[in-house]
């Protein structure tokens, strides 16, 4: 009955603390959100320094191009716009919402609903742990019909 114990403790111990893991990963989404949505000034806390932003603009005739977005400027962008946003309420919605292990990290993909929009576009984020052994957003990717994210300069 022991060896019978030890084995079920061996085989399925890594699957709890995953699940645990994966709750946490959700918490941690959950709070960006919110963040993101009320415009906390501690917004990019959830990102680390180096996080890669993809914007895959989805464009009039089908095609869709990936723009890679430095962290600085995007951080400096989302600070100019944040005005404007406020006075639209512009938030993100995000629908069936998956959380998958991907290596040490977890792989957030979800169906993104913009408020100013009647449809959702994919999005995913990689999260995984920093060297202090907090959550964070090491890379982010959102699909947008927003054709500005093209001009590069």
């Amino acid at each position: 009955m022991k060896k019978f114990i030890l084995m079920f403790m061996i085989l399925f111990l890594p699957v709890w603390a995953s699940a645990d893991e994966i709750q946490d990963v959700q918490c941690f989404f959950n709070q960006y959100i919110d963040a993101a949505n009320n415009y906390s000034s501690d917004y990019f806390k959830y990102y680390t320094d180096d996080a890669k932003i993809i914007r895959v603009v989805e464009k009039p005739d089908g095609t869709k191009e990936s723009v890679n977005i430095p962290i600085e400027r995007y951080k400096s962008e989302a600070k100019k716009s944040t005005k404007l946003m406020k006075l639209r309420k512009y938030k993100n919605r995000y629908f069936n919402v998956k959380i998958t292990p991907l290596g040490q990290d977890y792989k957030v993909a979800a169906m993104r609903m913009p408020s100013t929009s009647d449809y959702k576009i994919p999005a995913y984020f990689i999260i995984g742990k920093d060297t202090n052994g907090e959550w964070k957003i090491k890379e982010e990717s959102m699909n947008t019909k927003v054709q500005r994210f093209l001009d590069k300069n």
